[in-house]
């Protein structure tokens, strides 16, 4: 019988010594991709949530063989010296300098093995003046300067997304490293530590909008989240049926396609730009809303999309597996556990291995 085609990554091994969100969900990424994936656990526990965020644990560890390793001892030490030695990529997530006091640092490991590709995922960053400080992905987020532009309160940062941001954040950003390094190596025949921070990640996050806040003299904070926080013809609106939608009629063009399909009166303001709508964002959204309120989801999705104005029915997470979109995406296929969103790129061979 014949082989099935190689994965991407088929043939990469991977040493996964991270715990909680970002580590995990980037070797999970490494692993859908084909690589062979080894979580190393610290006993009794094992990684922390297991018992903190079970569902957490079983979404970014499936396919995953796990050793449970006393890191503390010598022939814990040693075991896990033998799964780096024939690694390709090792990840870990503790603190800056744990591993090299456990002997298991970047140059400790470079010797037994000098193609690694070794990642450390921190909040901070293995240097600088928070490296050592513990925190989570509000604390990131806020050091980034993103906090500072999150909720809807005017007078009041606050988490917004409903994600992880800066964890998912990073752990990408340590995925397309990783992926870079691999490359580099096929030159060099060298791997390479990667300092990755969560933190940094987000802040790059942030050029597009310090990019808007300089060329359009935003200086106030109060000045940048009116920016960011209250466009016109953009936002979410509640129908008549209790559903909510997303409607975004930025562009000129789809405003003027709302208003035909709403025949919104807003005869008393010029309205024809959008940096004329900017200023009269909270009037448009508020005539918005009261008339999304006078109509069924159903209705508003099907006048808007005659129209081709974006609109979006706001799904509930648990939802999404019978959505339409997932549903002709294939979102949930190729798993046995069904409540999974596939990797959300389909490269050559991924349906076959």
């Amino acid at each position: 019988m014949p082989h099935p085609p190689p994965l991407p990554l088929s043939g990469i091994a991977v040493a996964d010594f991270s715990e909680l969100l970002p580590g995990p969900f980037l070797t999970q990424n490494l692993l859908e991709l084909g690589a062979a994936v080894t979580k190393i656990e610290r006993p009794p526990h094992g990684d922390n949530a297991r018992r903190l965020y079970p569902g957490v644990f079983d979404a970014v560890n499936r396919g995953k063989p796990c050793v449970m390793l006393d890191l503390k001892q010598p022939a814990g030490v040693q075991a896990a010296r033998e799964i780096i030695a024939r690694s390709d990529v090792l990840v870990e997530g503790f603190r800056p300098g744990v591993m090299a006091r456990l002997g298991l640092g970047y140059d400790e490991a470079a010797a037994i093995n000098p193609g690694l590709v070794y990642v450390s995922l921190s909040g901070y960053g293995q240097h600088g003046p928070n490296a050592q400080r513990p925190g989570h992905d509000i604390n990131y987020l806020a050091t980034a300067g993103a906090l500072a532009l999150a909720g809807s309160d005017p007078a009041m940062p606050a988490p917004g997304a409903g994600l992880p941001v800066a964890d998912l954040c990073g752990a990408m950003y340590a995925l397309s490293s990783i992926l870079a390094a691999l490359m580099q190596r096929q030159h060099t025949g060298r791997g390479q530590h990667l300092d990755v921070s969560l933190t940094d990640c987000v802040a790059h996050w942030m050029n597009p909008r310090l990019g808007q806040f300089s060329s359009a003299g935003l200086a106030s904070l109060a000045a940048q989240r009116q920016d960011v926080l209250n466009k016109p013809a953009y936002g979410v609106f509640r129908t008549r049926d209790g559903a909510c939608v997303a409607i975004a009629a930025l562009e000129d063009h789809f405003w003027l396609r709302l208003v035909q399909a709403f025949a919104l009166d807003l005869s008393t303001a010029e309205t024809s730009s959008y940096h004329q709508r900017v200023t009269l964002a909270t009037d448009i959204n508020h005539a918005i809303a009261g008339h999304v309120a006078g109509l069924d989801a159903p209705d508003i999705i099907a006048r808007l999309e005659a129209a081709d104005v974006p609109v979006s029915l706001v799904e509930e997470p648990l939802a999404l597996r019978g959505t339409p979109h997932a549903r002709a995406r294939g979102l949930f296929d190729g798993h046995a556990e069904a409540r999974y969103v596939r990797y959300p790129v389909r490269l050559a061979h991924m349906d076959e291995g």
